[in-house]
């Protein structure tokens, strides 16, 4: 149990009936896991029964999610005005960034959408493409293309995530830590995406890459998967429900937080086929197994 001051515990004495009642909260407070905002995103690329965004945040808001994040700028203003009826927050909003291409790198829209995300400290996902995986070449055009979407995105508020993809540009965790890095902007941050992870590198190499993304890490998404040797012997399901797959998820989870992560949890969907009721429901089930589990969520 936490340990109380003398001055505390003197003020406690004169009423032990306060006394016993915060002592009690105390030590229960302490035992509990520290809980992640969890939210879900891409639930809608493949859904059979084709949601419209009101209806994804009534059924977000029904299983217990805590917001969503939204692919591209299309739309944006309507998934902002559904998720805040529901009382929901946008955690993220994706966009994709062609450090190849000189006229039009990225959506022109981006200008006037920043002005509808502000205050509301939501995160611009940068997926980076337009050079081999993981090239340095290419560093000195996306850094420069990071420090102008960073140098918009900061009057509002926004936070710019660099998101590692397999087969783009920006592939690895620790492409997203060096160009983090090279960019010097304060809210420019690494996303450590557990599909694409699995996809390129090793497990055995969890400690040293969260030990690296750890002073940049904003945000992270999980999911169930089969274990990183299946994967690529292609053997292995790559993104499943999270009650499912061979892979220790809540493992990773305490690994980064041992590193000191404590931001919010993305649920990545993308390519699970069937109803999004179904695989969110299994998948939310999971996550509250997580947090019933002594520690499931802290470092070991």
């Amino acid at each position: 149990m936490a340990k109380l001051s003398l001055d505390m515990r003197s003020r406690l004495g004169r009423s032990s009936g306060v006394a016993v009642t915060i002592i009690a909260c105390v030590s229960v407070c302490a035992a509990e896991p520290p809980r992640h905002p969890f939210f879900a995103f891409c639930m809608d690329t493949h859904d059979s029964a084709q949601r419209t965004l009101e209806q994804q945040a009534a059924l977000l808001k029904e299983l217990g999610f805590d917001g969503a994040g939204h692919l591209w700028l299309d739309h944006l203003d309507e998934r902002l005005a559904t998720l805040d009826a529901a009382g929901l927050k946008l955690f993220q909003v994706y966009l994709r960034v062609d450090i190849g291409a000189q006229d039009t790198p990225y959506d022109a829209r981006l200008d006037s959408s920043l002005p509808i995300l502000a205050g509301r400290d939501v995160m611009l996902a940068l997926l980076m493409t337009g050079a081999p995986p993981s090239d340095p070449a290419g560093d000195e055009r996306g850094v420069a293309l990071i420090r102008e979407i960073a140098d918009k995105a900061r009057p509002f508020g926004v936070r710019v995530v660099l998101y590692p993809h397999a087969n783009d540009w920006l592939e690895r965790v620790e492409d997203c830590v060096r160009l983090a890095r090279k960019a010097e902007r304060p809210n420019v941050g690494v996303m450590f995406n557990l599909c694409h992870w699995l996809k390129v590198d090793d497990e055995e190499n969890l400690e040293r890459v969260a030990s690296e993304a750890a002073p940049f890490l904003y945000a992270v998404s999980i999911h169930g998967a089969d274990r990183a040797s299946e994967i690529h012997a292609g053997t292995g399901n790559w993104i499943q429900p999270l009650d499912s797959g061979s892979f220790d998820v809540r493992r990773f989870l305490s690994v980064l937080e041992k590193h000191g992560f404590d931001g919010p949890v993305g649920l990545q969907c993308y390519g699970i086929p069937g109803d999004a009721r179904e695989h969110l429901t299994r998948s939310m089930g999971a996550w509250r197994a997580f947090s019933r589990q002594e520690g499931a969520l802290s470092a070991t």
